[in-house]
């Protein structure tokens, strides 16, 4: 028995650490998954006006900074019963699918996608049978003609003739579990570099009708303030031009790539049959004008008895037994507490990179170790995320989702039960993705029309010092299922939580001892050589972990970059 621990995980945003324990056959029997940040926006908005809180939540986070600051607003509209403009809610939506179309393809490409792609492998590649192969996913193949890889090739060898790999260095090129030809890196490659001019148009497509990206600025409590973008045929124009972009490029790499993807590693077992957690949830999300593209809903014991239910928020509750916080009990958001309880880390030997037994601080197995709290549904973990949403759509007999998934699984020849993976969370996020890039313009056609008829955009409302409110929002990030909780009192935020996404997912241990999905979806993973864990890394990444909390720095040699002292 032996400890290895991966830390920080790479291509993700924020600082998780794993601890997993591997029996004489490399085989994982035990795994802790722990944050090393605190979150501490909760504690920063107490006594601030509810209205300025969307603002602040954002800052949560650097990617989902619109999904943070839809939340902030949205939690205190619904505390003062606010019903919002038609308008205000299409505009919304329109900025959701900018997020999402953004998130999710620099999700594959930029942060998950070398878990399947040795890009040095690309090398060898042959430019003509490379194109050969993109056109087996795809009728158009996208940046995939033979001079354009012979390029993307040329400016590989640039790196490698220059003794260093750039942004691909430090990586397990040449791992025994990497799958694809030569051929098909290459190809991925090619869309790797195109996904980065992708990323800037689809902050740009943000940025129409929030004014930037990220941490957009035109959402206020009541409605939207872009109303000259939204009144304005050019920006109107310009919105559906560039989501056009982006949707080709998904259809054209992002569809074709996963499909590639599939064929070649649905029979690598450090991709499939790691469920992790079976019970899925996820929310109502994207209002088109009529209804909603996807609906909310939660399936409990997904392996062996599915059951489909409405989501019933007083179900909700999150416990800190192993958390470094200091009240444990499992409490309704509502009545949230964070004050923190750090007990550290202790002593022990692990295996370090070069495969001996070094001296580690690591966490304590016996008490806490994460600074994300245990969420819980009805005692029950949860997996979120798209996956989720996918699993309990098409469980829900959503048309839109049922074709899709039918389609992706006759096409590749698997069965549903095969989705419930690491490859088929990563699938998942592109079906996610894809129905948004065919359908999320309808809100685009529909705000337009209503336009025409109503020009409102804000909605009037009184903030009475003398009432206590309380309100959520539940809706879906890119990474899942998100929900804020505000308390105002005395015209005042009293009490505020945040269940974030990656919280469901990166769940430490229970009062009860019951693993959060990333933790059980290592549970019985094999790891080809221990001191090159890709395969962790790979399952961890298909979650698209997101664990910042804040803005912050360091320096990799450990150099202090400042002190602040505040209210002194």
């Amino acid at each position: 028995m032996q400890k290895i621990v991966v830390d920080p995980i790479t291509r993700i945003e924020g600082h998780l650490r794993v601890e997993v324990i591997v029996d004489d056959n490399n085989v994982v029997t035990d795994a802790y998954a722990g944050s090393t940040l605190w979150r501490g926006i909760e504690t920063i908005v107490k006594g601030r006006d509810p209205r300025d809180v969307g603002f602040m939540t954002q800052r949560i986070c650097g990617v989902c900074t619109y999904s943070h600051y839809r939340a902030g607003i949205e939690a205190a509209e619904n505390a003062l019963g606010i019903v919002l403009p038609k308008n205000a809610k299409l505009t919304r939506t329109l900025m959701n699918a900018a997020l999402f179309m953004h998130d999710h393809c620099v999700h594959f490409y930029q942060l998950h996608g070398l878990d399947f792609v040795d890009v040095v492998s690309a090398l060898s590649a042959d430019p003509v049978k490379a194109e050969q192969e993109a056109l087996k996913w795809c009728d158009k193949p996208f940046a995939c003609g033979v001079g354009e890889l012979k390029a993307v090739q040329e400016k590989l060898k640039g790196f490698v003739d220059k003794g260093e790999l750039g942004i691909f260095a430090n990586a397990y090129w040449g791992h025994k579990t990497y799958r694809f030809s030569p051929e098909q890196n290459l190809i991925a490659l090619s869309h790797y570099l195109e996904c980065l001019k992708i990323q800037r148009i689809a902050a740009q497509l943000m940025a129409i009708f929030g004014a930037k990206q990220p941490h957009p600025q035109s959402l206020t409590v009541g409605g939207v303030t872009c109303v000259m973008d939204i009144l304005d045929p050019a920006r109107i124009g310009e919105y559906k031009t560039k989501f056009l972009e982006i949707s080709d490029f998904i259809h054209r790499a992002y569809l074709a790539d996963i499909k590639m993807a599939a064929a070649v590693y649905k029979n690598e077992p450090s991709v499939m049959n790691d469920v992790g957690v079976d019970n899925f949830m996820c929310s109502n999300e994207f209002y088109l004008g009529d209804e909603y593209l996807f609906k909310g809903g939660i399936v409990t014991n997904m392996l062996k008895n599915p059951v489909l239910s409405e989501v019933d928020e007083s179900k909700i509750t999150e416990e800190a037994t192993r958390a470094w916080y200091k009240n444990d009990k499992a409490l309704h958001p509502y009545d949230g507490e964070q004050e923190p309880n750090y007990t550290g880390l202790v002593d022990e030997k692990t295996l370090n990179h070069k495969g001996e037994l070094e001296d580690s601080k690591v966490f304590d197995m016996n008490g806490k170790y994460s600074w994300i709290k245990a969420p819980r549904y009805d005692n029950l973990p949860v997996q979120v995320g798209p996956i989720a949403t996918i699993i309990v759509n098409y469980l829900a007999k959503n048309p839109i989702v049922v074709k899709e998934v039918d389609a992706l699984l006759a096409e590749l020849n698997i069965e549903l039960k095969d989705l419930l993976s690491t490859l088929g969370r990563t699938a998942a996020r592109m079906l996610e993705v894809k129905i948004i890039s065919e359908h999320a313009l309808k809100a685009l056609d529909n705000l337009i029309q209503n336009l025409k008829v109503d020009q409102s955009t804000c909605a009037p409302y009184v903030i009475d010092k003398n009432k206590e409110y309380k309100g959520r929002f539940i809706g879906n990030a890119p990474r899942g299922v998100l929900s804020h909780w505000i308390r105002i009192k005395d015209g005042i935020v009293q009490n505020y939580q945040c269940v974030v996404p990656s919280t469901w997912n990166a769940s430490p241990k229970d009062a009860n001892g019951v693993m959060g999905s990333y933790e059980a979806c290592l549970i019985g993973l094999k790891i080809a050589d221990l001191t090159k864990p890709l395969e962790i890394i790979r399952k961890i990444h298909s979650y698209d972990p997101c664990i910042a909390c804040a803005v912050h720095v360091m320096d990799k040699k450990g150099n202090k970059l400042g002190e602040y002292k505040v209210g002194v």
